[in-house]
């Protein structure tokens, strides 16, 4: 994937050739460090350095086997799943969310011998579950700001839409899980190495920054596996290390998609496209298709959700007006078809984490992302068969 990024990187730089070379670069460059990716960077840096040492520690075999001890096998698919929906939901954020449980997910795959994409694809269709309606959520924030309707109205509009695709996914699992050998914990629960997860979980759950909490996480995963003699000082810094360099393609990718829509919006493909989709609306459904549209388009663009809103919301709050829809609805339309497309991304920053710490490609996982194709399919269907809200 990464060499993909490259070559579609080196043909917008090349293409563009009514700017000069050195703008097109300083463009590119700007889009590629800009906050928000720097910030991700970091995000990206501490998870990996993290989950490299608590597993060479121990830790997430240890969390493995407390998994067990308290939650069989064959319900464990449906535990992820939820656990992720209630960590995201007080977290407000899907990345955090991912980060916190995805190493845990990948130890009850390899003991459960259920498929690990499948499992990882549990971890991230929960942590889209808080990120499209935890009011602490940056994309709920965004979406109700720019519809201008309050944070709890939202909630309720939305959750009455989402709620079953949750239910329905939560149900599969437990059959999906049935098949997932019978193993419980492989004696006792070693309560110091579960430290550093538990921390990490309760912080999370607490809805911590996510940077804070990674940071708290490595300090006690170092200070952990000296005392319990897994490694000294140097040994740690050689699995932080390790866990990092790991991540390296992952922050390659998410900068060089940075880079290229910074080209693309700069020479004005996302207002020209934005443009041709709101020429012709007819209808209200015409309305409401067409904000699902921009939204869509611009997350596909940008692989930011958060970001896509913030391109879309005035746009999208101007037909919401013109043709009389609920600012709660349109708000919801912007958040819930978001998260769907951000959730399907194989280049997104959730996907890209779920596979770097999972060992898997990203690609591998998309096929089972059940929650996020459901949260697509509920957006379809309100809007072919809702009727004026009152």
């Amino acid at each position: 994937m990464l060499f993909i990024f490259i070559v579609i990187a080196i043909f917008a730089v090349a293409l563009t050739r009514k700017i000069p070379f050195k703008e097109r670069i300083t463009i590119f460059s700007r889009g590629a460090g800009n906050t928000n990716l720097l910030l991700m960077v970091w995000i990206f840096m501490l998870a990996g350095a993290f989950a490299a040492s608590a597993k060479e520690m121990g830790a997430a075999g240890a969390m493995v086997d407390l998994t067990l001890h308290f939650l069989p096998a064959k319900f464990a698919l449906t535990g992820l799943f939820l656990a992720a929906c209630v960590t995201s939901l007080c977290m407000g954020t899907s990345v955090g969310t991912i980060v916190a449980l995805m190493p845990i997910a990948a130890g009850l795959a390899e003991r459960t011998e259920m498929a690990l994409p499948m499992v990882a694809a549990a971890v991230v269709g929960g942590a889209f579950f808080g990120d499209n309606l935890s009011f602490i959520s940056d994309t709920t924030i965004v979406a109700t700001q720019s519809q201008g309707c309050q944070l709890s109205d939202k909630f309720r509009y939305n959750v009455r839409m989402v709620m079953p695709a949750a239910l329905i996914v939560a149900v599969a699992y437990v059959f999906l899980g049935g098949e997932a050998a019978d193993i419980t914990a492989t004696g006792a629960i070693e309560w110091w190495k579960v430290l550093p997860y538990l921390a990490v979980l309760i912080c999370a759950a607490c809805g911590i920054n996510v940077l804070v909490v990674l940071t708290a996480g490595n300090i006690l995963t170092c200070l952990t596996g000296i005392l319990d003699g897994s490694y000294d000082l140097m040994g740690w810094i050689g699995s932080a290390s390790q866990g990092i360099m790991g991540m390296s393609e992952l922050i390659l990718i998410s900068m060089l998609a940075g880079g290229i829509f910074a080209i693309f919006s700069y020479v004005g493909g996302l207002d020209f496209i934005i443009d041709r989709m709101t020429r012709h609306i007819k209808g209200r459904a015409g309305a409401e298709w067409s904000i699902c549209g921009l939204v869509a388009f611009a997350n596909i663009c940008t692989a930011n959700n958060t970001i896509a809103i913030l391109s879309v919301g005035d746009i999208a709050k101007r037909v919401a007006e013109q043709f009389d829809i609920d600012p709660r609805r349109s708000a919801s339309l912007l958040d819930t078809t978001s998260c769907c497309v951000q959730g399907i991304l194989p280049y997104g920053a959730q996907l890209l984490m779920a596979s770097g710490l999972a060992g898997i490609s990203a690609i591998s996982i998309v096929p089972y992302l059940f929650y996020p194709a459901l949260l697509g399919l509920a957006v379809i269907v309100t809007i072919l068969f809702q009727r004026k809200t009152k």
